[in-house]
């Protein structure tokens, strides 16, 4: 059997989109909202996650065209109001691949490290953030969705990559100590069944550090800056 081309998948999948919303297509469909179709993606997003996990070819294949519906469907939803479309999406990520990936794309020489790179990202990406309104969520900011315990380590691998200083309240960063998977995992057990004997939500904890942590620190290093 010869392999579907890509681009000629993509609009069949457009168009069946565009007829399930269409006058005589799907009533469910044609009453979605961006606003009611938002907790599939996260659904959707660990569902795809599962998939991987499993190794399954089928199952991923599956669960990533699940996944790719949800952004189909919130681009037809949004070209139909005029705002935007899916190609739209796709030329503005590609556009941002670019931009940071400026050894690849820009001439510029390659860096040395994946350090280096982790560098260059995140400062490409706080260009481009201070370039946008100010109506958009400041740098640093993560969605809300997020589980307490991977929005704890995006933020500690931000603020390592961009070389910001030791934040007041977070333990020292540990230097050349490793721990394997097992025993990192038999750690969190040990302070999820600590949460659990004290009566504490061990989630709504983390989060609650967190937001002291960053996000006030945070608002003192604005209010400082614009003091200065």
């Amino acid at each position: 059997m010869p392999p579907n081309d890509p681009c000629q998948s993509l609009h069949e999948l457009l168009a069946t989109m565009h007829i399930l919303r269409s006058p005589g297509g799907c009533p469910w469909d044609a009453e979605q909202t961006p606003e009611s179709l938002a907790p599939y993606i996260l659904e959707e997003a660990c569902e795809a996650i599962e998939a991987i996990e499993s190794g399954a070819p089928a199952r991923i294949v599956d669960e990533l065209g699940d996944l790719l519906l949800q952004i189909v469907f919130q681009a037809e939803i949004f070209a139909e109001r005029g705002i935007f479309d899916f190609a739209d999406v796709a030329a503005g990520i590609n556009a941002k691949l670019r931009r940071r990936h400026p050894h690849v794309f820009a001439g510029r020489t390659m860096a040395k490290s994946t350090e280096e790179l982790s560098r260059q990202w995140e400062h490409i990406k706080r260009e481009e953030q201070a370039a946008q309104p100010a109506s958009l969520p400041p740098s640093g900011h993560l969605p809300g969705h997020l589980p307490a315990l991977q929005r704890a380590q995006k933020l500690v691998s931000r603020a390592w990559r961009a070389g910001l200083p030791q934040q007041q309240d977070l333990p020292p960063r540990p230097h050349n100590t490793t721990i394997n998977e097992e025993e990192l995992g038999q750690a969190l057990l040990t302070l999820v069944q600590q949460a659990e004997v004290s009566g504490l939500d061990a989630e709504q904890v983390l989060r609650r550090a967190l937001r002291k942590i960053f996000l006030d620190s945070g608002q003192r290093h604005m209010d400082e800056s614009s003091n200065a």
